[in-house]
């Protein structure tokens, strides 16, 4: 496996994926529009993520993966029919890569193929067989990837671990060519498996393939399905040698992905690189792809901050330019390649006009005798012709290369002599030339505007302003007070609806909930397992550093007293202590099952409102006084909130606040012209009136050098 994975290692993948047998489908997720995970239960052990990233790799990961809160279509429609689905069978079809997995309900049997050539595709059927949904609807020659239609596998190619030894000597014995090459063709092992396979046979890949013993073709091929199906390990060949000290995972993972460049499910040399050994296949791709994959939803958020280009991931003017330009140079080379290439086409036909003048002749001739339907058969065994086009009336011939056997295949009309076909392709290549004019003027166009913009961001940057994204999409913790305490998330109603929506929806069994000793007081949630992991990248402007954070649902560490207390802080804040004009306050909190939404006989509780039953600890005497920082979260430039301690570690940017006389709008217009932000985020940070007790570098901004 390089980019994608080939089918020896699908064959690896299936045989190790049979320990899922029996496991149950728990949830489905689409983190990103060309990735689906599907979270298993396997019996007796833990759950366990079934990656796919459509036509690249499949794989298995218990690494941390933040999802999405609203799954998309795909993944819903997944829900709907494989919720409880008991994984039945996993085979890969013949020696294709096309893996596919039956899934029992009660309501019958379910298939999803998941196609890892071309662009790939992920096809859930019913139990005859017709596509539900594909991920990606496609039509080919042979088969159409659509609702409604009955899923067609591809052309299948031969298994070569079926073959038998007459198949094998027929092919060596036939061929005039290296055993490579025969044995490379895709109706007999295909490239990597046929390089392997005479790189075991220790022979010489450019000796003739009528010169090879069969029988050790056949030996071979048993020896690696021997390997593939009973002792298969993982094996990833790194540009450097592993660090033989012990290091931490994060340093490993970012030394895999800058280093490793292929992974086989066999050991293998390979000149000039390193190998690193695995207990299976699919533990390999994790480590070497795993990091990359686990942070799907974050380039997809960040691709969906850009309105004018969605999906693609720039936003700022600079980068929406040089995304431009790079588009209309390529456009460029494109239409340079095919001016070039429509006249050889005429070229070669004119040079070639005895052989296309016969074959035009003989084909029109057949089909005036035969019709169409008729000459469509006959022509799989015609030498200089691949194929017929009765709709457009034109064939597909082969033109003879210099030892005059087939070469290049063009289309030529039926209804047109040489010159005429010739002449056509000329047309084509003439109107490319008028495309390259105005293609050379938007190129130009384009610099002219990319310099300006550049120079506008670089003012900007130096006056302290971040390069902004305009975002379609918030993250859900956004709608709500946040806070970022020991890297746990904190989360606070904004009002009534708020306070049901964060205990309802997001206060679980191992959170903390907090409320301040005052009516009307946010309903606060310490999370136990969610929070911002400090990411080994940094944002980077031309003039400053933001940390870096991306949102985790598996934190390593627990949440304690000592958090608690610091959370207890924000939660004062929040509430209407702020602009009462004191000074500290009270703050208790309770394990989740004390609160309740159920009164007493004869009570009524409001909107927002809980009966809290129980045991309370209580925080006194706490400080009114929050930090407010710059970071980025998921590749997003935020502000956000934790206690003055923790904001001076987190940021290198950020302010300490306290209940002031400077207006609450004053306040959040000078943090905008500081840094670029949106004044309603800002605000939506701010508690009520300020006054500022320390600026670190937020206002008095210094570029970094």
């Amino acid at each position: 496996m390089k980019d994608s994975m080939s089918a020896l290692d699908l064959r690896a993948i299936a045989s190790e994926f049979q320990s899922l047998l029996q496991s149950r489908v728990k949830k489905c997720y689409q983190p990103h529009y060309e990735q689906i995970v599907l979270r298993l239960n396997p019996k007796g052990s833990q759950s366990v993520d079934m990656v796919i990233v459509r036509g690249s790799r499949v794989y298995l990961s218990q690494r941390d993966r933040p999802m999405p809160v609203n799954p998309g279509q795909f993944a819903m429609l997944l829900r709907k029919y494989l919720a409880n689905a008991r994984l039945v069978a996993i085979e890969q079809l013949e020696f294709d890569r096309v893996l596919h997995l039956t899934f029992e309900t009660g309501h019958g049997f379910y298939h999803l193929y998941i196609e890892m050539f071309r662009d790939g595709n992920v096809l859930l059927c019913d139990q005859s067989h017709e596509i539900i949904q594909p991920l990606t609807h496609a039509t080919y020659a042979e088969r159409t990837l659509k609702k409604g239609h009955t899923y067609k596998p591809p052309p299948q190619s031969p298994n070569p671990f079926e073959m038998d030894i007459n198949t094998i000597r027929n092919i060596l014995q036939s061929s005039e060519k290296s055993i490579i090459s025969t044995l490379g063709q895709r109706e007999v092992l295909g490239g990597s498996l046929a390089n392997f396979v005479v790189e075991l046979m220790d022979e010489d890949e450019n000796i003739g393939a009528n010169e090879i013993n069969p029988q050790k073709v056949i030996d071979v091929l048993s020896e690696i399905y021997q390997e593939l199906t009973s002792n298969a390990k993982g094996f990833l060949y790194s540009k450097k040698p592993a660090p033989t000290e012990k290091i931490q995972t994060v340093d490993m993972e970012d030394f895999l992905a800058e280093n490793v460049v292929e992974a086989w499910p066999i050991k293998k040399e390979i000149s000039n690189l390193h190998c690193i050994q695995f207990d299976s296949f699919h533990s390999a791709v994790d480590a070497w792809k795993g990091v990359h994959d686990a942070r799907a939803l974050a380039r997809k958020e960040s691709e969906l901050l850009d309105q004018s280009a969605p999906g693609r991931g720039f936003s700022t003017e600079v980068e929406k330019l040089e995304r431009r330009l790079i588009q209309q140079e390529k456009a460029l080379a494109g239409f340079h390649s095919k001016v070039e290439k429509q006249q050889n086409i005429g070229h070669q036909i004119t040079e070639n006009y005895t052989h296309v003048d016969d074959v035009l002749k003989q084909m029109n001739e057949a089909i005036a005798k035969k019709g169409f339907e008729t000459i469509k058969e006959e022509i799989k065994e015609v030498t200089w012709v691949e194929s017929l086009d009765s709709v457009n009336s034109k064939v597909e011939i082969f033109l003879p290369n210099e030892d005059h056997q087939p070469g290049k295949k063009v289309w030529l009309h039926l209804d047109l002599n040489v010159h005429q076909n010739a002449k056509e392709y000329f047309e084509v290549g003439r109107k490319q030339k008028d495309k390259i004019t105005g293609a050379k003027q938007a190129i130009e166009a384009t610099k002219i505007a990319l310099k300006k913009a550049r120079k506008k961001e670089l003012t900007s940057q130096q006056s302290g302003k971040l390069n902004l994204r305009k975002r379609t999409k918030k993250f859900w913790f956004e709608n709500h007070r946040w806070a970022i305490i020991g890297g746990h998330l904190l989360v606070g109603g904004k009002d009534a609806r708020g306070n049901d929506n964060v205990v309802k929806k997001h206060l679980k069994k191992e959170d903390r909930y907090l409320h301040a000793d005052l009516h009307g007081a946010p309903s606060c949630v310490l999370k136990n397992q969610t929070g911002f992991e400090l990411e080994s990248q940094t944002t980077h402007s031309s003039t400053q550093v933001i940390p870096s954070f991306k949102i985790i649902d598996k934190m390593s560490s627990e949440i304690d007293d000592s958090l608690t207390l610091k959370a207890a802080s924000l939660a004062l804040a929040w509430s209407r202590s702020w602009n009462a004009g004191g000074a500290h306050g009270t703050v208790y909190w309770v394990k989740p099952g004390q609160v309740s939404k159920t009164a007493e006989t004869g009570e009524f509780i409001g909107k927002g409102a809980f009966i809290i039953r129980g045991e309370r600890t209580w925080f006194r005497n706490l400080n009114l006084e929050i930090g407010l920082g710059l970071i980025s979260v998921n590749g997003v430039p935020l502000l956000a909130s934790s206690t003055a301690e923790e904001i001076r570690e987190i940021a290198q940017r950020y302010v300490v606040i306290r209940p002031g006389t400077i207006k609450k709008d004053q306040f959040a217009n000078k943090l905008y012209k500081a840094t670029g932000l949106s004044t309603d985020e800002i605000l939506s940070v701010l508690p009520g009136n300020v006054e500022l007790v320390e600026d670190g570098n937020m206002f008095q901004f210094e570029a970094e050098k």
